[in-house]
């Protein structure tokens, strides 16, 4: 019995030492740098929630010893259970997928306040109102998980289901079509399109290593949205003649990268994507947008990729300018396209000037998860 005590008293003592070892280390690196005791913010501001939980947000990233040894541990966890940390997933085949996306579809949405479906339904109607204020149509474009269009890549469980994996989008759409909200569903898109693919092809729209689309998925997305938007007449045909360029580039996706353990992504070869960049035919200029264009598009990090990103003038916004057929405007806010986006037209009215239609992109797993959820944003009074 005094046996067990003692034990137990050593790995007692073992555990507070470690635990208290982190503290001390980085204050004595904090003392070194002489840049100051991070401590020390606890006691400059009042101990509410909100404070409290933005200091142990910063507590987490300058975390010296952390940042040091959690690389070897992540990378411990993954050889010995194949687990790749809290913002990834490892599916079938080393198709990686975005946590917090696949916990949207398997969690369900909150009932009392914030990021639930009256949020979201609210705001997106009182948008769509303030902008018809100003002669301007709304389109909205949600963007699907890549879980939700390839299950059986995250689970073989997943292969035959016979029912959608996202109800609660379906839902929200439903709501936001009875209100008469004009939407382009990419659901039913990439299900159908799937469907019709040969056996063999190995087209995809999504990248295995990364969150976002692929350029196949891209241009199936920008020849859609261009085709609705024609045919519902919010405007007409351009007459900017736009060609094409190839380009080829190899990249780790954003999942991999975002887990922030090199031993784990040098494990895995880069993906070999081919892009179309998007080239105006009269310049021989890559594509640039145009502030004063009569259509604005606003969305987050899929409206970046390839654009922005490696290889340039080759995502959504260059391709949906090109099957219109003249540039657009836009508002780009990586994961703020729930709430930032639309907080930028309010700061910044001058952005609406002349414009007939604004795009809205933003992605299914923003539904819950979107960067400052979905607030009500007022614009400004029309002039």
């Amino acid at each position: 019995m005094a046996e067990s005590k003692s034990k137990h008293f050593f790995l007692i003592t073992a555990f507070m030492l470690i635990l208290l070892s982190v503290g001390v280390v980085q204050f004595a690196i904090e003392l070194s740098d002489g840049q100051g005791i991070q401590l020390t913010e606890l006691f400059r501001q009042a101990p509410t929630e909100d404070n409290l939980r933005v200091f142990e947000n910063d507590l987490k990233k300058s975390c010296r010893l952390a940042g040091i040894l959690r690389p070897s541990i992540q990378y411990a966890k993954f050889l010995l259970l194949r687990d790749v940390g809290d913002k990834a997933i490892i599916g079938q085949s080393d198709w990686f997928f975005y946590k917090p996306a696949v916990k949207y579809l398997i969690e369900p949405l909150p009932t009392d306040s914030g990021y639930g479906r009256a949020d979201v339904l609210s705001a997106i109607i009182s948008f769509r109102d303030q902008l018809a204020q100003r002669g301007i149509k709304l389109l909205i474009v949600p963007v699907p998980n890549k879980a939700t269009i390839y299950p059986e890549m995250l689970t073989h469980h997943a292969e035959y289901l016979e029912q959608p994996v996202n109800p609660k989008t379906i839902d929200i759409l439903s709501k936001l079509q009875e209100s008469g909200v004009e939407i382009v569903d990419l659901f039913n898109l990439f299900t159908e399109v799937r469907k019709r693919l040969s056996p063999g092809d190995n087209t995809r729209y999504y990248l295995t290593q990364d969150s976002h689309w692929s350029p196949d998925g891209v241009r199936l997305v920008a020849q859609t949205v261009a085709m609705r938007i024609l045919d519902l007449g919010l405007t007409e045909n351009g007459k900017v003649k736009y060609c094409l360029k190839s380009k080829t580039i190899e990249s780790h996706g954003d999942i991999l990268r975002m887990m922030r353990v090199p031993q784990i992504q040098s494990g895995f070869k880069p993906e070999t994507i081919n892009c179309t960049q998007v080239i105006n035919a009269d310049t021989g200029q890559l594509y640039q947008d145009d502030p004063n264009s009569q259509v604005l598009i606003i969305g987050d990090s899929f409206l970046r990729i390839y654009s922005r990103d490696e290889p340039g003038s080759a995502g959504f916004i260059e391709h949906l300018a090109c099957d219109l057929g003249f540039p657009l405007a836009s508002v780009v806010n990586d994961g703020g396209a729930s709430t930032l986006v639309r907080q930028e037209l309010s700061r910044k009215p001058a952005l609406l000037k002349n414009k007939k239609l604004v795009i809205w992109e933003f992605v299914e797993r923003d539904i819950r998860f979107g960067t400052e959820g979905w607030q009500q944003v007022q614009l400004p009074p029309v002039p």
